[in-house]
């Protein structure tokens, strides 16, 4: 092999760690991955083990490389690309996790943060940071970390204590402890990161009581964050770059590189993300404002909605239930039944997203008889995808003002081609699906590949047209009926959430 073909992509997601091989003309050519254990401790707590997520990145890595037939010296860079919000703390002299990361979906902070809410803070955190006070945000994570870990903030007073998000955990792993970074996407997720001076806030860190000292140095996307020193999988020292959250990995991946242009992203959870270009916008009222990547010298900004329980959804009804075991039988179910016939899942097992925003929300079946059958609860759990794409869609466009040019859709759940199909219905307008199959991936492989010149600006404009091609699905449902099955919808919803008024979502 000639040196430096190819890129190696980590993509660390909610449910498990994949490895990618891409070469030089942007095809992939090896894939594996791996399933990491889900920990529930309590009702709507979700942790990870920070130490499995790493093993996991060595094994796929490897076995990527073996697959691909390729060593160390064949990589010009390896790229990363992970859940957002998930957060952390480990000791730098023991190199050990002092809990289990606290997943984005955990709601163990909720009160922590109504507290705050009482007090009178969101409008503070809220122009700071674009976010609003919600568990979903990694400080309260943090915070709650450092006061319910015994000795955490001796510790920390010490300077033993680094804290971050997954990535930052990866880096500092992959760099031989020698690098704690993060770049602006990960960090915008924070709550602790002000994304108008692109610095830690100090104001911040004190009202969370999170010491700005235990935090990454944060930088563009598209930079070199450091070298690998872990010599448990490469013989040679290789460049770390291309950092992004997934979301807005798929965003850049999907080249979305102009305002009003959007995806969404089908994953665990889904994100509805809109390129608002350079400067940010502030609508509050359950839209998120962050940051969409630091790349070329310039920081570009989005519009977020984000659901907490999308694909999520069919592993439960799947793994809990046992409503299926292939998606061929599950496809064989949604085919037996003509319509939902009045059956609704509200998803809401760690709360409500966007446009509710309720963390003590708690999922539900409703509308069942004694005729309902697995394919009914089957079908309302993949519409309930759909109805939440569309809440969010109708809702970002609303509050921003900046009417949507293009919907693009990626992630796991984007393959089934019946949920695009409702999808495109629901939303009456055409719906455009990604042939990759790993937009979030590729969006920081594009990335990584600016920051080592593996790749110029112009291959990549290239290479974008030509591997990553669009399936268009196309709207054909009645008028009555999308309003029929949407208007079910939002009374499901209403007998879960309490908070909002879902008749202000418009069925358009």
């Amino acid at each position: 092999m000639n040196p430096e073909r190819y890129i190696l992509a980590i993509d660390q997601s909610t449910s498990g760690t994949k490895a990618l091989v891409v070469d030089r003309s942007g095809n992939v050519i090896a894939r594996s991955s791996k399933e990491h254990k889900q920990y529930y401790p309590q009702p709507g707590w979700v942790e990870h083990d920070p130490l499995e997520i790493y093993e996991n990145v060595i094994a796929t890595a490897l076995s990527c490389m073996e697959k691909a037939g390729i060593a160390s010296g064949d990589i010009a860079t390896l790229t990363l690309t992970n859940q957002r919000e998930t957060a952390l703390i480990w000791d730098r002299v023991t190199g050990l996790p002092i809990h289990n990361a606290i997943v984005w979906q955990c709601q163990r902070t909720a009160q922590i943060c109504v507290q705050y809410q009482e007090s009178k803070y969101e409008q503070l955190v809220t122009n700071k940071t674009g976010l609003m006070l919600d568990p979903y945000f990694s400080a309260t994570k943090l915070q709650w970390l450092l006061d319910h870990v015994d000795g955490a903030r001796d510790l920390a007073a010490e300077g033993r204590l680094l804290a971050g998000t997954i990535d930052s955990w990866i880096i500092w792993k992959l760099s031989g402890g020698i690098v704690h970074a993060t770049d602006y996407t990960n960090a915008s997720r924070t709550s602790l990161f002000n994304i108008h001076t692109l610095q830690w806030d100090e104001e911040l860190c004190s009202l969370f009581h999170v010491p700005s000292s235990l935090l990454p140095m944060v930088k563009p996307s598209d930079t070199i964050f450091g070298y690998t020193k872990d010599p448990s999988i490469f013989d040679v020292e290789i460049p770390i770059s291309g950092i992004i959250g997934d979301s807005q990995g798929a965003l850049f991946g999907q080249m979305c590189h102009q305002p009003g242009m959007a995806k969404a992203t089908y994953g665990t959870g889904t994100s509805v993300m809109m390129n608002i270009g350079e400067k940010p916008m502030t609508c509050g009222e359950g839209l998120v404002t962050t940051i969409a990547w630091g790349a070329n010298g310039t920081v570009t900004y989005a519009l977020e909605s984000v659901l907490r329980t999308t694909g999520d959804s069919i592993k439960w009804i799947r793994d809990n239930l046992g409503l299926f075991t292939t998606f061929d039988e599950m496809q064989a179910l949604l085919k037996s039944i003509p319509s939902n016939e009045g059956v609704y899942l509200v998803p809401a097992f760690v709360g409500m997203g966007a446009p509710y925003w309720d963390p003590f929300a708690r999922a539900a079946i409703m509308g069942m008889n004694r005729s309902t059958g697995r394919g009914h609860i089957i079908r309302a759990a993949l519409e309930s995808i759909a109805y939440q794409v569309k809440d969010s869609v109708m809702f970002l466009q609303e509050k921003s003002g900046i009417p949507l040019s293009e919907l693009r859709a990626d992630g796991g759940a984007s393959a089934n081609d019946w949920l695009m199909q409702f999808q495109a219905d629901l939303l009456d307008h055409p719906l455009t699906r990604s042939t990759c199959a790993e937009l979030s991936a590729m969006g920081s492989v594009y990335l990584g590949g600016l920051a080592t010149d593996f790749w110029s600006d112009l291959d990549l404009a290239d290479l974008a047209s030509s591997s990553n091609l669009y399936e268009s699905f196309t709207p054909n449902m009645s008028e009555a009926i999308r309003q029929q099955l949407y208007s079910g919808w939002k009374d499901a919803v209403l007998t879960v959430v309490h908070t909002k008024d879902t008749a202000s979502i418009e069925v358009v």
